[in-house]
């Protein structure tokens, strides 16, 4: 949120925020930027393991046999 500027209604709401918590208005941004940070990391993390290649399970081994008996010669 450092380098987005906030309009004058944003900034008291995330303010009574802050208060609410206990915080300053600075710290409570920075924890809510490193929150959303974290979360768009494990977004990218999981899709990033969703879309890796999963290897076939190896057949077994009577379909293996019963492959290679009933291939033509």
């Amino acid at each position: 949120m450092a380098e987005k500027k906030l309009t004058d209604g944003q900034r008291a709401y995330e303010a009574k925020r802050a208060a609410r918590a206990g915080m300053s208005l600075e710290k409570w941004l920075a924890g809510k930027e490193k929150r959303e940070r974290a979360e768009a990391e494990a977004a990218t993390k999981a899709a990033r393991s969703a879309t890796e290649e999963v290897q076939p399970k190896k057949t077994g081994f009577f379909s293996r046999l019963m492959e290679k008996v009933t291939k033509p010669l």
